[in-house]
């Protein structure tokens, strides 16, 4: 693909709007221009076309705005109103199968869906978006119609709690694409839009390093590496002669444990192997290492190979079986764990 084409995200909302959202309808608007407002300042900074789509689903599901240049998108104050059962997986279904039928010509287009729902699937069956079928028909076409989409789609669910999470893996959703939130309280949705916009933040940087879709999107954390997200990312090995790798053997401070082997100590070219969850700051360099070759890759991709954005935030370090995340160390005296390594770069 020739490098003037241009990145084009198609980010549709499917926002539930049951008889139980009622209490938080005003709050739904809010999130959702905030996001719209959000979507607009970072597709001029990053250069990127955005169009948004939003429907709004209840007994039926119903296109409220269709593929709409995110730069000149209304309020939904008009738009969204309460009212009735809620056909989650007939959302769903729609939902793709209409943007499906979007242009994709001249450019790199990349289509991005988040679906908020308060409650469990109840009105799909004898909704008339949906095919004709039983309940579990109606799953098993979510769970194929997510198993083939290409690999420029991203399809992510809001739910209510780990029953509705057990669901929506039910239908195929992949796992690192469903988040839980508190929807009793407009505190809770305030925050599942922030989980809405740290997820795009990463999708968006992401499309910068060239990768078009995601199977993580709620996930900052180890299992979004592997070889493919790393080629896509563009990331090369470091020069094996321009980093060393210490086994520590005891609980120490950095430094220390540093100069104790025998190295010189220089803020900023040390980095501790991730072992818990913990926030990390904007400034902050990541490495990940390949544990099979020891090869070690690093720079801005790295950041974003992990959806981290550019603000501080909170990583887990998760299982995974080939890769191990570095985070570089500002502080002399940063706790090391036994039976982890440092790695030193420079």
């Amino acid at each position: 693909m020739s490098g003037t084409q241009n990145y084009i995200n198609h980010v549709a909302l499917v926002l539930d709007a049951s008889s139980s959202m009622s209490h938080l309808s005003r709050k739904v608007v809010e999130v959702a221009d905030q996001q719209i407002a959000y979507l607009a300042r970072r597709s001029k900074e990053l250069d990127q076309e955005t169009r948004v789509t939003v429907y709004v689903f209840a007994d039926k599901v119903e296109c409220v705005i269709y593929d709409k240049d995110v730069l000149r998108m209304p309020s939904l104050k008009q738009l969204y109103r309460a009212g009735g059962m809620t056909a989650l997986l007939a959302a769903a279904l729609k939902s793709q199968r209409e943007l499906a039928q979007t242009a994709q010509l001249y450019g790199d287009h990349s289509f991005l869906t988040f679906v908020l729902t308060d409650g469990q699937e109840n009105a799909s069956h004898r909704c008339p978006d949906a095919p004709a079928g039983t309940s579990r028909e109606l799953v098993e076409a979510v769970a194929e119609m997510i198993r083939t989409q290409e690999d420029n789609w991203t399809l992510a669910v809001l739910v209510p709690d780990q029953m509705g999470k057990r669901e929506a893996m039910n239908c195929g959703f992949p796992k690192e694409n469903v988040a839980i939130w508190d929807a009793t309280s407009t505190q809770g949705l305030e925050e599942a839009g922030q989980v809405i916009r740290e997820a795009t933040e990463k999708f968006m940087v992401g499309r910068t390093q060239g990768i078009r879709g995601s199977r993580a999107v709620f996930s900052t954390g180890a299992e979004t590496v592997n070889k493919d997200t790393i080629k896509a990312a563009g990331l090369t090995p470091v020069n094996s002669s321009e980093y060393q790798l210490i086994p520590v053997s005891r609980d120490a401070a950095i430094r220390d444990w540093v100069v104790e082997s025998g190295h010189t100590y220089r803020t900023g070219c040390a980095f501790y192997q991730l072992t818990k969850p913990e926030k990390i700051q904007a400034r902050k360099q990541i490495a990940v290492l390949e544990k099979k070759t020891d090869r070690v890759y690093t720079g801005p991709q790295a950041r974003a190979l992990l959806g981290l954005p550019d603000v501080e935030t909170r990583v887990k370090p998760d299982h995974n079986d080939e890769f191990t995340i570095f985070v570089q160390s500002t502080s002399v005296n940063r706790k090391l764990v036994s039976h982890t390594r440092v790695l030193l770069m420079g």
